[in-house]
């Protein structure tokens, strides 16, 4: 080989910069157990303190199962709500109804209460069934019902039926509202094995799809089937709908009513039942479904007439007398603790007036008083201060004549719509050189209201005609099919001019960022409402009382699962006997309401046609809202739901396979809250369900604008010019709507120059060539609000 070269450690290459330096990084061996010791034990320390949070959530978890399955099975608890739904009309409910019960009497024959207790399973319950075709009767059975049992017929001759239109509505309408734990007993089976299991399955693979996925199928022919059903369903762990825990409840088992001399024309209504999910306090209002939110006279703990350890006594379920049953213990209110029942805001007609100048004010003018003293003025000898006050400055003439020439140009400028800060607005009405219009202006203005507002509801007298009722329902169609082809287009009128039909729409640069005042021109009803300065934290803080005042337990609360009578005071005769009426088909609920929940204010719920209901559906009709337990009338209208801004379009219908907002004038309610929309068709028949959703806000200041749309043609075109004719008739109204944006189908923008003729043509310029074929169009906006209703609760119209 050739000589050697020596190795050289360069710099960038060597992992050390010299012998002396290797050393530097190495520990000792004292060192390295001592780190290695306090490492492990952090490590140790760490994986202990794992364990032991696991541990803890584990036993909390468990705690809380426990304190869970002892509410809803204990001998405390009130009795299991089983609702017995039949998916078509050849299923015999009452059939199955009795052996259900007979099963958990132990009395064996004789007559059964709907309400038994079983030593055997170590449960109670209430059986319920659900009546075929009455749509509202099913929809407050399982508003309160813990499991719902749908019911099929395995009939041959049913094979393809087991669900008839009625069953998959209601079961739609049970999904809206939130499903509790569900199961499906299959009847009518074949008593031959094969045929029995070939016709469960066939059942069981029609009927999958339609419920959830943990919902098991039974069958329940045999005493053996229910006595399987039964043992399982004593040990489920049942589940309900999250709204139901919020809000105590009560269904009445006995519904009675009691005259009161003093107070002619009303009366107490005595509702007695198991109080569930919370406990009820004496001092709360509650709302009794449909007739509307009471104050409470008093409330009676009774003895439970059906215990869960029962022995042989007098059964107090059966008795008719509302006395006979011991009473343990009786709550009276407290009036200083009684919430008021606070349903509209009185206005205070002086509020917004200024009797009394005060101190700046005063300060201000004793400023100017002062000011006019001290400015001197050149005055003729032997002249008076009386004298001196008529004679003209030459600095005040200058200034006049300023203020004048100012005038003239903004009467010059303001002889049309403006556009405030190039966004939106209209002028005075003093700004105008039309008298005409100044005589006639409220007039207009109210003519304009009431137009809009016929054209939203639909006649509603009660001696309409057949062939008037028809003409109604077509009239409404077609303009339904109309807003869906041209939405938002409506047609100038030739005998009333634009600026005076269309006096209180506005333009707007941008529908997005264009600023509106949400507290600007607000309709009477605003002041009858209540809103919240921050509804989040209101909500919080509501929630958060109402359960500390359960905690502390105390004497003026009734205990969950309680047997009680409940006198509901002050209630009219009338709604009374109506009440009392219904019972007899359907069950009474009555919730206790939490804290402002008796208040009016502007709702918004989020709302989808139902599939079922084909009618159009126009905004301000009347319908029936449910809104969890509650029931009340309200007068919606429906806008879409921007994410990126802060006002609406309003829309006239409510169009099927989207969802929109739904804003109405009703009582508050916390959320979250299922809605169900139904539409009365008058008279005796059953009302139809036209829309679900649920409970979105409570906020007065969301803006919805209702949009128009005015339309002309181009007559003649010249590059970026056109002559725009029939989107209005006069002069005047092209001037008044001259700072008004137009813009055209094909997508050019532009403005208005002047008007051209005396027959409302005008020339437009655009920003780009225009295209003979093209539509010239103009959006003006105006803010709706909707309807206040004329009653508010459904038993009221019944």
């Amino acid at each position: 080989m050739g000589g050697s070269r020596v190795q050289v450690n360069k710099p960038h290459k060597s992992r050390f910069s010299s012998k002396s330096s290797r050393s530097l990084h190495k520990v000792s061996q004292k060192d390295k157990n001592r780190i290695a010791k306090s490492d492990r034990n952090a490590t140790k320390g760490a994986r202990a303190a794992r364990l032991q949070r696991s541990k803890m959530l584990r036993e909390q978890t468990r705690a809380a199962f426990l304190k869970e399955k002892r509410a809803s099975s204990g001998s405390a608890s009130p009795p299991r709500l089983i609702l017995l739904f039949p998916l078509s009309p050849s299923v015999n409910v009452n059939s199955l109804a009795e052996d259900l019960l007979r099963l958990l009497s132990t009395e064996g024959a004789g007559a059964l209460s709907s309400t038994v207790a079983s030593s055997e399973y170590k449960l109670r319950a209430t059986v319920l069934q659900a009546p075929h075709g009455d749509l509202l009767s099913c929809m407050e059975m399982a508003k309160v019902a813990d499991l719902i049992a749908f019911v099929a017929s395995a009939t041959e001759e049913s094979t393809c039926d087991y669900i008839d239109s009625f069953g998959s509505q209601c079961l739609s309408v049970f999904r809206s509202l939130g499903l509790p734990s569900t199961v499906v007993l299959i009847r009518d089976l074949p008593i031959e094995l094969k045929r029995r299991n070939d016709a469960k399955k066939t059942c069981t693979s029609s009927l999958t799809s339609e419920f959830p996925e943990d919902c098991k199928f039974y069958p329940a022919d045999t005493k053996d089937d229910l006595h399987k059903f039964m043992w399982l369903f004593k040990e489920q762990r049942l589940t309900t709908p999250h709204w139901r825990n919020q809000r105590p409840y009560l269904m009445a088992q006995k519904v009675d009513m009691v005259p009161d001399d003093s107070n002619p024309g009303k009366c107490t209504l005595l509702l007695t039942g198991y109080t569930r999910a919370h406990s009820l306090s004496v001092n709360q209002l509650v709302h009794v479904s449909g007739a509307g939110d009471f104050q409470l006279g008093k409330i009676e703990i009774l003895k439970d007439p059906i215990p869960l350890n029962a022995r042989k006594e007098h059964n107090a379920m059966d008795s008719d007398d509302i006395q006979d049953v011991e009473v343990i213990r009786s709550l009276a209110p407290d009036p200083l603790n009684e919430e008021p029942l606070l349903v509209e805001n009185v206005p205070d007609p002086l509020a917004g007036e200024q009797t009394w100048p005060t101190e700046a004010e005063m300060a201000e003018a004793d400023r100017n008083q002062k000011q006019k003293r001290l400015r001197k003025k050149n005055l003729p000898r032997g002249t008076s201060e009386y004298q001196a006050a008529w004679i003209i400055d030459d600095t005040d003439e200058e200034d006049s004549d300023a203020k004048d020439e100012d005038a003239d140009d903004d009467d010059e400028d303001d002889d049309g719509m403006v556009l405030d800060e190039g966004e939106s607005g209209f002028p005075s009405q003093e700004g105008t050189n039309n008298p005409d219009f100044e005589d006639q202006a409220s007039l207009y203005l109210r003519d304009s209201d009431e137009e809009t507002e016929n054209d939203s509801v639909m006649m509603e007298g009660e001696n309409l005609t057949r062939e008037q009722i028809e003409a109604e329902i077509k009239k409404i169609k077609e303009a339904h099919a109309e807003d869906e082809e041209f939405p938002d287009e409506v047609d100038t009128p030739l005998d009333v001019p634009a600026r005076k039909r269309f006096a209180k729409y506005r333009g707007l640069k941008s529908f997005r960022t264009s600023s509106w005042d949400p507290k600007e021109s607000l309709p009477p009803e605003y002041a009858r409402i209540f809103a919240f300065d921050n509804f989040a934290r209101t909500q919080k803080h509501v929630i958060a009382k109402a359960l500390e005042m359960e905690q502390e337990s105390r004497d003026n609360r009734v205990p969950a699962g309680s047997y009680a009578r409940i006198y509901i005071k002050d209630i009219p005769l009338d709604i009374a006997s109506k009440l009392c009426a219904v019972s007899r088909r359907a069950p009474i609920i009555l919730c206790g309401l939490l804290q402002h929940e008796s208040k009016m204010s502007v709702l918004h719920f989020s709302i989808k046609k139902h599939d079922s209901y084909d009618a159009p559906i126009k905004s301000k009709e009347e319908f029936i809202f449910h809104v969890g337990f509650r029931q009340f009338v309200a007068r919606p209208i429906f806008s879409t739901d921007n994410v990126n801004s802060d006002k609406h379009k309003m829309e006239r219908f409510l169009h099927a396979g989207r969802f929109s907002i739904a804003s109405i004038y009703a009582p508050i309610s916390f959320p979250p809250l299922p809605l169900i929309v139904l539409k009365g068709a008058g008279g005796a028949s059953t009302p139809t369900v036209a829309a679900v959703g649920s409970l979105r806000s409570i906020d007065p200041d969301r803006i919805v604008l209702k949009k128009i749309i005015l339309t002309g043609y181009p007559q003649r075109v010249s590059k970026l010019k056109a002559t725009v004719r029939y989107m209005f008739h006069n002069p005047e109204d092209v001037r008044w709507f001259k700072p008004v944006e137009v813009w055209t189908k094909c997508g050019r923008r532009g403005r208005i120059k002047e008007p051209v003729g005396t027959h409302g043509a005008m020339k437009c310029i655009f920003n780009g060539g225009l295209q003979q074929h093209d539509t010239v169009c103009m959006s003006l906006y105006k803010r709706a609000y909707p309807r206040w209703p004329e009653h508010r609760f459904p038993v009221l119209n019944a």
